[in-house]
């Protein structure tokens, strides 16, 4: 059932507004490829004012110069707002993606402990003093707000991701302009409506939060704009570069998230049902569309026949359907252009010599042929050397390589460009630390995969990104630290003779 349309979902300056071109999108549900509701389109012109209104209000200074408790009580209302609105949001996650509604309502959970987390951390954080051995000084180091705050978010987390830039954002005290996916805005809108309230409640000038929505022209606009002071960015590596490099004509602060290749290593003496059973959830959670998405199986070879004849047997029973359906346990993919780039690299890959052993194909049910499924799809036989196992396919597909030594597959999950995430299963708790250190990813599991919290910083090594995104350090990334040095009784130093 189509959502009511809403032209003015452009918030600039404190008002809700159409796009100054009229110029609008439609929003689809990846279940039926049915229009859930149209947005406007952002011209370069809404973006610019959209940022200048930010750069005033963020110059205005009374929002980057309140009190830390006042700052941190818009976080907390916040997340109270999004717990009482959790089940429509949940709702609108599952329409927006296609994911189930269990998955939306994680989300909106995971989203308010974020904002949680960070009111807590804002309302404590207090700098630090310097001993410079001197008693005539007083010496500290303080945080200060970057200024104005270009966010662009991707589209398989749409709530959760902006939470994740937002929060600390306004947090440290800067304006923002945030754009969303335009595959995926109607959460964001909706955070950015609970956002109007409680920053005016809290009597933040206008301005101190903006929101955008359209293509990747928009988010060229906020990377290359001199009056943006910081630019971050979650979504694919060619977008990324992108905005690294028109960042750089302003050098202006640049964090990166940008997805990876996630390898789990299964050695001979893991516990056997548990691996399987997270080998399932870290590759077809949310139909694969996860940036830390365990896609690459490698697996001891003693381990391979049994491993892999119930993995594939699991895989074959899992239910895709429609996210709004209880029954469902996974959803379809965003887009048909992306359902397609993910069956090209299914059929890349068995070209190269992979076996097909679960999976492979859409499905046949006829309630099913409108949207953008595809089954959870498990190739076998695969080795470093194909395309498969060195590009990210965001998608229901997991492939699988052999290991027989320790030092042999350590080399096998570093032999990418990318070093996001990954796991370890060993009952041997000296080999799965002994491992876990050498594995050049931001994030290693040991016996698990998938779980995160607020408090622990998530990014990734080489071409996973830069900089990080939760835990204390997702908050100096919105933040510059400043060094105040105060001699107490200054007295002439008699440097010059004359």
């Amino acid at each position: 059932m189509p959502l009511a349309s809403d032209a003015a979902s452009l918030f600039i300056n404190g008002e809700w507004t159409e796009a100054s071109d009229g110029g609008q999108r439609a929003v689809v549900n990846p279940f039926d490829a049915s229009v859930i509701a149209q947005v406007p389109e952002a011209t370069t012109d809404d973006v610019d004012r959209a940022i200048r209104a930010a750069r005033a209000a963020f110059d205005e200074g009374s929002w980057a110069q309140a009190p830390a408790a006042r700052r941190a009580a818009v976080l907390t209302a916040t997340a109270e707002a999004l717990q009482e609105q959790r089940e429509e949001l949940a709702r609108l996650e599952t329409l927006d993606t296609g994911k189930t509604l269990e998955e939306g309502r994680i989300d909106v959970d995971d989203a308010t402990s974020v904002f949680r987390y960070y009111a807590a951390l804002v309302a404590t954080e207090a700098g630090r003093a310097v001993d410079v051995g001197r008693p005539d000084v007083v010496s500290r180091v303080v945080h200060e707000p970057v200024g104005v705050c270009g966010l662009i978010t991707p589209w398989n987390y749409p709530l959760l991701q902006i939470s994740w830039k937002v929060a600390p954002a306004l947090g440290a005290g800067n304006t923002v302009v945030a754009k969303p996916s335009e595959v995926t805005p109607l959460t964001t809108v909706r955070l950015f409506r609970i956002l109007q309230e409680k920053l005016a409640d809290a009597g933040a000038p206008d301005g101190t939060a903006n929101l955008v929505l359209g293509g990747g022209a928009v988010g060229a606009v906020l990377a290359e704009h001199p009056l943006v002071d910081l630019v971050s960015f979650t979504g694919g590596g060619v977008s990324g570069r992108s905005v690294m490099r028109a960042a750089a004509e302003t050098v202006k602060k640049v964090a990166l998230e940008l997805g990876g290749k996630n390898p789990n290593i299964v050695f001979a003496d893991a516990d056997f049902d548990a691996a399987v059973d997270f080998a399932l959830s870290a590759a077809f959670v949310h139909s694969g569309q996860v940036c830390s998405a365990g896609s690459r199986l490698l697996l001891h070879r003693s381990l391979h026949e049994r491993f892999v004849a119930e993995l594939a047997r699991r895989a074959e029973l899992i239910r895709v359907g429609d996210g709004l359906d209880k029954d469902s346990e996974t959803g379809p993919l965003v887009t048909a252009e992306h359902r397609a780039k993910v069956e090209a690299h299914i059929a890349g890959a068995l070209a190269e010599g992979a076996i097909l052993r679960a999976g492979g194909g859409r499905p046949l049910e006829p309630e099913l042929q409108d949207g953008f499924f595809l089954r959870p799809t498990v190739l076998d036989g695969c080795h470093a050397g194909m395309t498969i196992i060195r590009e990210e396919v965001f998608g229901p597909v997991l492939t699988v390589e052999l290991f027989d030594e320790e030092d042999e597959v350590v080399a096998l999950a570093n032999d990418t460009p990318y070093g996001l995430a990954g796991a370890v299963w060993t009952q041997d708790a000296g080999r799965g630390e002994r491992v876990a250190a050498r594995l050049r990813l931001g994030t290693v599991w040991i016996n698990d995969y998938h779980p995160y919290v607020p408090q622990a910083e998530w990014g990734g090594f080489k071409q996973s990104g830069t900089g990080r995104e939760l835990g204390p350090s997702g908050l100096h990334e919105y933040q510059e630290a400043k060094h105040i040095w105060r001699t107490v009784s200054p007295a002439p130093q008699r440097w010059f003779a004359g």
